[in-house]
């Protein structure tokens, strides 16, 4: 961890009112959670639809391209990266230092909205609002390493990153049910699950796939970036 890399990461992160943004989708989850939880609806298949749909489905991915990618592909597309590789910092640790920024990001963005929309629509009922709110953080942590990845190896991370999302995980997951074990929505999804009531919560992935699933992408993106980072370098002075 390198504080100055933190700071400017931060910076060009949520600088120039793009904390204010990052915050509509959000501010939507809650407000729509306020809203729900006066109707006469059932209030545990709505915390179930709303926390499992809209947040772990949908901000959750949404909020970890956005901050995984902007913590380093801007750098790189304006070229600007070159000043920060000619510091004597070795590539691992400028490589944590943003994906450290992007986890704390995306934890703050979407898990404390989580866990505020889950004890305003159930409270603390079958446990649900702390177990999405830990799938929150699990799922969060890995798509910020996978979509940090993106934004190093490809100048189309965002492109490539809604693919997966949209694409792989909300479209293809909800008809191939084979697809979902390779989604990372589905393996917070299974930890949530482990982590609530009995009955409560139900996943397609079983919690002894979904957390080695999870450590090996985390730990994967977060290695084949350092590499990939590395060899910019080369190609930086060349």
């Amino acid at each position: 961890m390198n504080l100055t890399v933190a700071r400017l990461t931060v910076r060009g992160l949520l600088g120039r009112r793009r904390a204010i943004l990052l915050l509509v989708v959000p501010v939507l989850l809650v407000l729509l959670a306020a809203v729900a939880s006066a109707s006469s609806a059932d209030k545990h298949d709505l915390a179930v639809k709303i926390l499992g749909t809209l947040g772990l489905g949908t901000l959750v991915p949404l909020l970890g391209l956005v901050v995984g990618t902007g913590v380093i592909s801007t750098e790189i597309d304006d070229g600007s990266i070159v000043y920060l590789l000619a510091k004597p910092l070795p590539r691992w640790r400028i490589v944590l230092t943003k994906l450290a920024v992007a986890v704390l990001t995306t934890w703050v963005f979407a898990a404390v909205p989580t866990l505020v929309a889950g004890l305003i629509l159930d409270g603390t009922a079958d446990g649900l609002a702390l177990a999405y709110t830990v799938g929150t953080l699990v799922a969060g942590a890995a798509y910020s390493a996978l979509f940090l990845l993106l934004g190093v190896v490809t100048r189309n991370a965002v492109v490539v990153g809604l693919a997966y999302a949209l694409i792989w995980e909300s479209l293809v997951g909800n008809f191939v049910k084979g697809a979902r074990t390779l989604s990372i929505q589905q393996w917070g999804l299974s930890v949530a699950k482990a982590i609530a009531s009995p009955g409560a919560i139900t996943a397609d992935v079983a919690l002894g796939a979904a957390i080695p699933l999870l450590l090996v992408v985390a730990v994967g993106a977060t290695a084949f970036a350092t590499v990939r980072l590395a060899g910019l370098t080369l190609n930086a002075d060349d």
